[in-house]
């Protein structure tokens, strides 16, 4: 065997090393995706897909106008909702955001629309959780918290009012009452919201508010802020009338609305008792005169 042939056939058990390691890494890779990947997740039960078919019925029916089929979305109207998750359909249309009679700067709480709504007023879980697992199965998503997850029994309200001060209060003031933002937008109150909206909320973040995921604000912590919130609405006030608790803006602008009233009757009072003073003024006047 001559020099030039070994060369070769080392040169070429090289390229054939490196073609088996390629194919070898790419089915590996293959094997891990397929496995993690929802295809291969297990198929839904016969009651999931029930439900999924009836929150299509109900999709099509609301919200498709909008969103188009499929949840695809259309261009200049509303976004697509694929990937958007099972807890955001659960805020929009619980809130009775969605579906939204008119486009504004901000969707404002309602009740829910009347698929979505009991006779006796309240939300209906069952179609809402319908719709809510058939966007779920378009694409993924952020899912509807479970009752442990939203549940603010045993939370750290310290911690939750310290969380809520560093990342809601500049919105939603430090009692939750809302207020106001740019461009006719507002940050909601909070006074309403249940537990599993809040929660949903947060990891969400609709309208103009941030995401706050789990590796930002941890569940536990997200409990905590919960715990704050709704122990919040309770607090007694201990100056009496509490103005919407929006902070000291308002009960400045009670004041200097108070004083200016004060004023302007003030003003007022003395006019017209000026007024009533100048007749006699004249009369004697005019008597003097013609006595001269």
């Amino acid at each position: 065997m001559t020099a030039t042939t070994l060369r070769r056939r080392r040169l070429a058990a090289r390229y054939a090393l490196v073609v088996v390691s390629l194919a070898l890494v790419g089915t590996g890779y293959a094997a891990i995706t397929a496995s993690s990947s929802p295809a291969a997740a297990s198929a839904p039960s016969p009651g999931q897909q029930a439900q999924i078919i009836h929150g299509e019925d109900l999709f099509n029916a609301n919200c498709a106008t909008c969103h188009g089929f499929d949840a695809q979305g259309k261009a200049g109207v509303a976004p697509s909702l694929v990937g958007v998750g099972s807890a955001a359909v659960d805020f929009q249309v619980s809130t009775g955001r969605m579906p939204l009679k008119e486009p504004d700067a901000e969707a404002p709480r309602k009740p829910p629309a009347a698929p979505f709504l009991t006779p006796d007023g309240r939300p209906n879980e069952r179609n809402i959780r319908a719709v809510a697992a058939y966007v779920e199965s378009l694409g993924g998503g952020p899912e509807i918290p479970s009752a442990a997850q939203d549940n603010p029994n045993g939370a750290d309200i310290g911690l939750g009012q310290q969380l809520f001060i560093a990342n809601c209060a500049q919105c939603h003031n430090f009692s939750g009452a809302g207020g106001a933002l740019t461009y006719g937008k507002y940050a909601p109150p909070l006074t309403k919201s249940t537990p599993a909206q809040i929660y949903e909320a947060m990891l969400t973040g609709p309208e103009a508010m941030p995401v706050f995921s789990d590796g930002v604000i941890t569940p536990a912590q997200k409990r905590d802020v919960i715990d704050y919130v709704l122990k919040e609405r309770s607090v007694p006030n201990p100056g009496g009338f509490s103005l919407g608790r929006v902070g000291p803006v308002t009960e400045g602008l009670v004041v200097f609305l108070g004083l200016l009233f004060v004023l302007v009757m003030s003003v007022l009072w003395i006019t017209a008792k000026q007024g009533k003073e100048r007749p006699g003024i004249t009369s004697a006047v005019g008597e003097t005169g013609k006595g001269t």
